[in-house]
């Protein structure tokens, strides 16, 4: 499983609360929590957000409350994966139960830059610029949750 799209970068402790602002958790639509991702962080963000694209952050991405909307939003925005330096434990579960791959890679999250074009083999766990030809090693995930990540989610996976 690959990806490849353009970086949106963002700093240490992004909380679930400006991933989806609590304002909007009545709703159990996934297109009604996209239209407001990330904008007390980034007002811009979903009229610039592309499918395929990455976000990039530093240190424990996702803390905050342990609500799985914040990953939601995200991959209903058509983000492809986020790499951070650390997530924040529930973040990192909620991720996977939802089947939304997400990345640990300090070196990646410091070095790539908004505007970058990232592409990501999940497989191997190698994270490549292609803005600046520099390449990266997350450790990628075990193949049990890579079937989980691929079916779309822990419910799909053992629907079987």
């Amino acid at each position: 499983m690959n990806a490849k799209g353009t970086v949106h970068k963002y700093g240490d402790d992004v909380n679930t609360d400006v991933i989806i602002p609590a304002r909007y958790l009545n709703t159990a639509s996934h297109a009604e929590l996209a239209s407001h991702c990330m904008e007390d962080i980034d007002k811009d963000f979903v009229k610039n957000v592309k499918p395929g694209d990455v976000v990039v952050a530093g240190k424990n991405f996702g803390c905050g409350s342990s609500r799985e909307h914040a990953p939601i939003a995200l991959k209903a925005s058509q983000v492809s994966c986020v790499i951070a330096k650390t997530f924040a434990r529930i973040f990192y579960r909620n991720s996977i139960n939802i089947g939304f791959p997400i990345l640990e890679c300090p070196e990646a999250a410091e070095e790539i830059q908004p505007g970058d074009v990232v592409s990501v083999d999940f497989d191997s766990g190698l994270i490549t610029d292609e803005t600046t030809g520099k390449r990266y090693q997350a450790q990628p995930f075990p193949a049990s949750i890579q079937k989980i990540i691929q079916s779309g989610g822990l419910l799909e996976s053992i629907k079987g």
